[in-house]
């Protein structure tokens, strides 16, 4: 459930880039055609202030092929690398004017997406050697979804569902209108055979009932630690374990702590709903012409 297809990831970004050159305006950019020359070149680099993993490669050169002019850039990181403070991850040279026009277009996706794959990173290395993955989930800024989740394989992470055709996740208001967790699974498994099913339970009476099931794959929302445990060795004991997941309220603390309770998961929204940006600047260093 991690992939995704290349053709749709470019399209995805083509499209982003695109609305955020409009919303931004950026072939009307006034200062910029009433400061700098239109023959003077320039050239420079983009830095990280701060520590992170690099992510948006692909968004911030989009931008400057769909502005044109000849913008030229050289990456001396790859997608998903880290970075140390004050360590150059790209060079560039071309026109000065068309840096300046796509500049807070271009960083603007570099900086959310590259803090979206340092957040990951940070839970990836709290979980090292448990063989754990960090899930993200579909709280993401829509109509990025593909570039945050692209961002999360960058820092490490793993994507859980891409949309909601591609999992039945049966949760809570699901299982009220269905009339419980029964009713719901016979109900995905009549109306969608050979689709994975995925349980959100709440207690120890939900998970047993899901057990019973013998569904794919089991969420335990918001468990205490201890509670975690007890579940964990509960659905190891199943002639097919489910995949276990934990979700709820999840810090970089808890995590490690978890991981080392048996789940198989830890999903974390917010590595695509609450991630810092990353601290980049872009900067001029000669210009000539």
């Amino acid at each position: 459930m991690n992939g995704f297809p290349n053709d749709a990831y470019r399209a995805c970004v083509e499209e982003g880039v695109r609305r955020a050159l409009e919303e931004d305006r950026a072939e009307e950019d006034v200062t910029t055609a009433s400061v700098v020359p239109p023959d003077r070149a320039a050239s420079g680099r983009v830095l990280f202030r701060k520590e992170g993993v690099l992510a948006g490669v692909l968004p911030f050169d989009e931008t400057f092929r769909i502005l044109g002019g000849g913008v030229e850039t050289l990456w001396v990181k790859r997608e998903g690398e880290v970075a140390a403070a004050g360590e150059t991850v790209c060079r560039f040279k071309g026109p000065a004017a068309a840096v300046l026009r796509g500049e807070r277009v271009a960083l603007n996706f570099l900086m959310r997406l590259s803090g979206v794959a340092t957040l990951t990173a940070s839970f990836v290395r709290a979980v090292a050697g448990t063989g754990v993955e960090i899930l993200d989930t579909r709280k993401t800024t829509p109509g990025l979804r593909l570039l945050e989740k692209g961002a999360v394989r960058a820092g490490g992470g793993v994507n859980h569902r891409m949309d909601l055709s591609a999992l039945a996740l049966i949760k809570e208001n699901h299982i009220r209108i269905a009339g419980g967790i029964d009713a719901a699974v016979e109900r995905v498994r009549r109306n969608a055979p050979g689709v994975g099913i995925e349980v959100e339970v709440t207690n120890e009476k939900e998970l047993e009932e899901a057990l019973a099931l013998s569904v794919d794959r089991v969420m335990l929302d918001n468990f205490d630690l201890a509670d975690v445990e007890k579940s964990v060795k509960r659905a190891r004991r199943e002639k097919n374990p489910p995949y276990v997941e934990l979700s709820g309220g999840m810090t970089v603390e808890k995590a490690a702590k978890a991981a080392l309770l048996g789940v198989n998961g830890i999903s974390v929204g917010a590595l695509t709903h609450s991630a810092p940006a990353a601290d980049l600047s872009l900067l001029f260093e000669a210009e000539g012409g």
